[in-house]
């Protein structure tokens, strides 16, 4: 009988802390040892891997991802269902994602929200997965099932700061605040100031701007800014920790910074498109522009970049997410096209359905631009999420005896010529990508998720069965919370 179900030989082993040249033992789904290189000569496994020096890192945990969800704002539904989004995401390395149940402001109930969302990924995913609630109605019933949510295994929500049909008033974000803190529940919020871009998309249309180009324009960093204070200053009120979720400009990075840095329990993400892309991605002929419109938009340029790429690097940004939230291109029924008449040619851009895909692309091109330290790679993109969310130490870590055996093996220094991306590489239900064109030098070679070899880029591809993937409990975050014990009350 074998001593193991999986053996991995000959890598690097990357983990948050740690790098060194390791074996990994895999049995019964978990981590079963990690010892130094060689410790497993005689010991015998159904399967054995050769990484020939390799990468080994825990699978990527990507938790902000949108599938499956009908047209919350204008026209337009999300391309990817829980099928192909979670097939996209184990050929990119992801082996957990956190995906969405969003309620509409006429729904009052989140419990039926969390069931719904259930059936669609009940037995269709490829990795495994779990759920944000996403509120936009607060109501007392609502408010009244957060406790119900915990003990379902969702420790996390989203709120919005914009868009009218999501977003909710300074009080209705208290009252969320008040109710997470109690559950220990950690809330996302979108931070941009709806007022302020409302106003600026009037007088872009004043002007008879309606190219894709101007949602830059009507989205401006300083209304980011602006939110971004006013939710830490939220947070700060109620003693309740948060993340700003997709910060894409150096201000509100800064501002982020400044909180963390008094010791509050602020945590902000970001994402590749405001390391790679930039508002000129959206200048482009025609309606060529829209494939990129996401919300924030991209900014100036490598200036940008860099504020951002150093808020990875000095801790600002806890966790790097992709914002999946794919659109098809050319669909004038669900797609980017809906936006698309007689009198507007070009579109409007303020009806362009908002977001891009990126959920199989999100760590090979952070790993290729080689910008961060590996330690800190594998921090950002799944440890921290994993511990920020509920998941850890089952995943984002190789821990002996604790954490699913979810393992990406790289190639080794110059076994991988690098290749310019094509869309037709990825296993999205997009008929595009953003990155289109650019140059990557690694891709991951192998994903393991709980001991199964999912994907094998040179031998099949993707291997692993629809299903396959299931969902994960969650408990609270394990990253410092509410600086003092007990229930919030009014200040006296």
């Amino acid at each position: 009988m074998a001593d193991y179900d999986l053996l991995i030989l000959n890598g690097l082993v990357v983990t948050d802390t740690e790098t060194g040249e390791y074996d990994i033992a895999v049995k019964n789904e978990k981590i079963e040892q990690v010892a130094p290189r060689g410790s497993f000569k005689d010991a015998t496994a159904k399967r054995t891997i050769d990484a020939e020096g390799g990468y080994v890192m825990p699978g990527g945990v990507d938790a902000h991802v949108h599938l499956q969800e009908p047209p919350l704002f204008g026209k337009g539904s999300t391309a990817d269902n829980y099928e192909t989004g979670s097939r996209s995401a184990i050929a990119g390395g992801t082996t957990t994602m956190v995906t969405f149940a969003p309620q509409r402001k006429s729904e009052d109930s989140l419990l039926d929200i969390l069931k719904a969302t259930h059936a669609k990924a009940e037995n269709n995913c490829y990795n495994d997965y779990s759920f944000h609630l996403l509120v936009s109605n607060p109501s007392h019933r609502a408010l009244s099932e957060f406790k119900t949510l915990r003990a379902e295994g969702i420790s996390s929500l989203k709120i919005y700061m914009t868009y009218e049909a999501l977003q909710l008033q300074d009080g209705e974000i208290l009252d969320v605040l008040v109710e997470a803190r109690k559950r220990k529940i950690t809330t996302m919020i979108h931070a941009e100031n709806g007022q302020v871009i409302d106003w600026m998309t009037a007088q872009l249309e004043k002007r008879k701007f309606f190219a894709p180009k101007y949602h830059a324009v009507a989205h401006p960093e300083m209304a980011e800014t602006e939110a971004t204070y006013r939710a830490i200053s939220f947070s700060e009120f109620i003693d309740a920790p948060i993340l700003i979720v997709h910060v894409s400009n150096r201000a509100a990075a800064a501002t982020i910074k400044n909180a963390q840095d008094r010791g509050l329990p602020v945590y902000a993400e970001t994402c590749p498109q405001y390391l790679f892309l930039t508002r000129k991605d959206l200048d482009k002929v025609g309606f060529e522009g829209a494939k990129c419109v996401c919300t924030p938009p991209p900014r100036e340029g490598e200036e940008d970049h860099d504020g951002i790429w150093d808020g990875l690097a000095n801790g600002t940004f806890t966790v790097l997410s992709s914002d999946h939230c794919p659109f098809r291109f050319d669909d004038a029924v669900n797609g980017k096209k809906t936006c698309i008449t007689d009198e507007f040619p070009a579109g409007q851009f303020k009806y362009i359905p908002n977001g891009i895909p990126g959920i199989e692309t999100r760590l090979a091109f952070t790993l290729s631009a080689d910008r961060l330290k590996l330690n800190k790679f594998v921090e950002v993109t799944s440890a921290n999420p994993a511990k920020l969310y509920g998941l850890w130490p089952r995943k984002g870590g190789l821990v002996t005896g604790e954490s699913d055996a979810d393992i990406n093996i790289w190639y080794p220094a110059g076994k991988l010529e690098p290749f310019a991306l094509k869309n037709e590489m990825l296993h999205h239900n997009v008929d595009y990508t953003p990155f289109e064109g650019k140059v990557l030098n690694q891709w991951p070679r192998y994903t393991i998720l709980r001991g199964e070899v999912v994907w094998d880029r040179d031998h099949g591809g993707l291997l692993g069965k629809k299903g396959y993937g299931k969902f994960i409990k969650r408990d609270a975050s394990c990253l410092a919370g509410s600086r003092q014990e007990g229930e919030w009350d009014i200040p006296e």
